[in-house]
Protein backbone atom coordinates (compact mmCIF):
# COMPACT_ATOMS: atom_id res chain seq x y z
CA UNK A 1 0.00 0.00 0.00
CA UNK A 2 2.82 2.66 1.12
CA UNK A 3 5.40 0.78 -1.10
CA UNK A 4 6.25 4.63 -2.62
CA UNK A 5 5.97 6.60 0.59
CA UNK A 6 4.63 9.92 0.79
CA UNK A 7 3.46 11.52 -2.54
CA UNK A 8 2.39 14.55 -3.25
CA UNK A 9 -1.20 14.17 -2.79
CA UNK A 10 -1.14 12.23 0.21
CA UNK A 11 0.53 16.16 1.27
CA UNK A 12 -2.66 17.42 -0.20
CA UNK A 13 -4.81 15.28 1.98
CA UNK A 14 -2.84 16.13 5.31
CA UNK A 15 -3.29 19.58 4.67
CA UNK A 16 -6.64 19.75 3.83
CA UNK A 17 -7.26 17.68 6.96
CA UNK A 18 -5.58 19.96 9.13
CA UNK A 19 -6.73 23.39 7.69
CA UNK A 20 -10.88 22.47 7.61
CA UNK A 21 -10.88 21.76 11.79
CA UNK A 22 -8.90 24.28 12.56
CA UNK A 23 -9.13 26.86 9.91
CA UNK A 24 -6.24 29.25 8.29
CA UNK A 25 -5.74 31.78 11.16
CA UNK A 26 -5.48 29.20 13.90
CA UNK A 27 -2.70 26.87 12.32
CA UNK A 28 0.25 29.07 13.00
CA UNK A 29 -0.74 29.49 16.32
CA UNK A 30 -1.11 25.64 16.55
CA UNK A 31 1.95 25.05 14.99
CA UNK A 32 3.62 27.12 17.37
CA UNK A 33 2.51 26.09 20.36
CA UNK A 34 3.40 22.56 19.02
CA UNK A 35 7.33 23.32 18.23
CA UNK A 36 7.34 24.79 21.73
CA UNK A 37 5.77 21.48 23.61
CA UNK A 38 8.30 19.56 21.20
CA UNK A 39 11.31 22.04 22.44
CA UNK A 40 10.22 21.20 26.60
CA UNK A 41 9.64 17.63 25.99
CA UNK A 42 13.06 17.67 24.38
CA UNK A 43 15.22 19.26 26.96
CA UNK A 44 12.99 17.20 29.83
CA UNK A 45 14.35 14.23 28.18
CA UNK A 46 17.77 15.47 28.35
CA UNK A 47 17.73 16.48 31.58
CA UNK A 48 16.40 13.41 33.10
CA UNK A 49 19.44 11.56 30.41
CA UNK A 50 22.28 13.43 32.47
CA UNK A 51 20.91 13.03 35.51
CA UNK A 52 20.25 9.29 35.27
CA UNK A 53 22.35 7.53 37.63
CA UNK A 54 23.89 3.87 35.35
Amino acid sequence: MLRNGLEPWHLLIVAVVLIVPFGSKKLPDAARALGKSMRILKSEAKAMKETDPQ
